[in-house]
Parts: structure tokens; sequence; C-alpha cells
């Protein structure tokens, strides 16, 4: 009986072992303000997919009057902390899923209610809270390999720059009094 135990115990332990699946080929990646960990008082928070080039052109991974997902795999969620201005619209705190539409000079940024979507595929104008325009300029001196998010403090605002190959594109973002 102990030895039909020990058989089953090792036997089950067997069948259910985990396949954990390879890395990632576009990480999740978080960018905050501010950015330091030891700063528990954060203003916002996102979280995203970060693709690669990978010899390929920005023009055809993220194309100019499609609505983008703003990365890789899911939507990216953008947490507010606190009430902000962003891009000239009032947004109260909360997530938001934030999608892009590129354009040549500025983009369309999209902050609406539909998280936790795969990609842009279910994506509905109606759960639009706030759609803003941002420049966007294509002659960084750096190109950048993987698609990344930062926020930078000026002057009296915040600003959330997304770059990719030699495109940034800037939204500002203020604190609501």
């Amino acid at each position: 009986m102990i030895a039909f135990m020990a058989f089953t115990m090792v036997f089950s332990a067997t069948a259910v072992a985990q396949n954990f699946s390879g890395l990632d080929k576009s990480p999740l990646d978080i960018a905050a303000y501010p950015s330091s960990y030891k700063e528990p008082n954060k203003v916002v928070r996102i979280t995203y997919g970060r693709p690669q080039l990978k010899g390929r052109e920005l023009s055809t991974l993220a194309p100019n009057g499609e609505v983008w997902r703003t990365g890789a795999n899911e939507a990216p969620e953008i947490t507010f902390y606190t009430d902000v201005n962003f891009g000239g619209k009032d947004i109260k705190a909360g997530t938001y899923a934030l999608l892009t539409i590129p354009g040549k000079n500025e983009w369309t940024i999209i902050l609406h209610n539909a998280i936790n979507q795969w990609g842009a595929y279910t994506y509905d104008e109606k759960t639009d809270v706030a759609r803003v325009k941002a420049p966007a300029t294509s002659n960084a001196k750096k190109s950048l390999e993987a698609f990344s998010i930062a926020f930078e403090k000026a002057d009296d605002k915040i600003e959330m720059v997304l770059g990719w190959d030699k495109t940034r594109v800037t939204v500002p973002i203020k604190v609501a009094m």
C-alpha cells in the first residue's frame, strides 16, 4: 500500500508539471512618474509591450492613419493616480487603455475605457474618454530598436514621450489643482 501511494505521488507530480513558454518577443515594461521606486506618490504609470524593429519599418508596424495598440500584445494601460490634464483634456484619476493613430507630423492619442484588450482589434470609438493631438518628430539623433515610453519633468508639467526608431511623440501632462 505504501509503495502504491509513493508511486501515485511521484506519477501525479510528474503529470501536472508545468511547461513554461519562452521569453516574450515583445516584453512587458512599465514607465512611471516619478520614476524612482523610492517615491511612493506616483502621478502616472503605464504598462506596455515593447516590440522591436528587427529590420522592419516603423510605418509598416504602426501605419499612419490606423488605430495602433501603442506597443505590442495587450493595449497599454495607463493609470493616473490623481486628476490630470492630459494633452489639454481634463482626465479623472483611474486606469485607461491607450491607443494611438500615427501620423506624419502629429499623432492622435486615445484614452478609452476598454482596458484588458488584446491589441486594437476590438476597439470601439464609443469607449473613448479623450482624444488629443500630439506633435511627432522623426529626426531624433538616436534610433530606438525597441518601442519605448518615458516620462520627463518639463517646467510645470510632465511629458509622456513615445519613441521608436527616430520618431518621438510628446504629450504634456499637468497635475490638476
